[in-house]
């Protein structure tokens, strides 16, 4: 169901998810992009593969422990997934789904405001 220019209406969420969905999951990878030593933990799996709390603590100036807490709030929003390896070992590897979550949210925010400004230019307009 398509708003119409007179009324427009919240845009519906895309992929089966009720608004209220994406907005947890946004709201949750926003949490998590919000701190710097997560994000620099992030780009260090993007641009190095998955890797260990010990592999990231040997490339980043942060400490393993800081990085293990860092690690399960990443995980907990989703944006790691734990790989159990050999001799206990756990590797984290990204997990882009909540990330495009989020981008869905913010366009369907963005299409609601334009179309609410549209409105009101017309309105205006008049």
């Amino acid at each position: 169901m398509q708003p119409d220019s007179q009324h427009p209406g919240p845009t519906p969420p895309a992929g089966g998810m009720s608004r209220a969905d994406m907005e947890g999951v946004a709201e949750q990878v926003f949490v998590a992009l919000g701190d710097p030593s997560r994000r620099s933990i992030l780009a260090a799996l993007a641009s190095g593969g998955p890797a260990t709390a010990t592999d990231l603590a040997n490339r980043l100036p942060i400490t393993r422990q800081a990085i293990a807490k860092h690690l399960t709030l990443l995980s907990d929003a989703g944006l790691v997934v734990a790989e159990h390896g050999e001799r206990r070992r756990v590797r984290f590897r990204l997990h882009s789904a909540p990330m495009q979550v989020a981008q869905q949210f913010l366009a369907a925010m963005a299409r609601d405001w334009d179309s609410r400004l549209d409105a009101l230019k017309d309105h205006l307009e008049r």
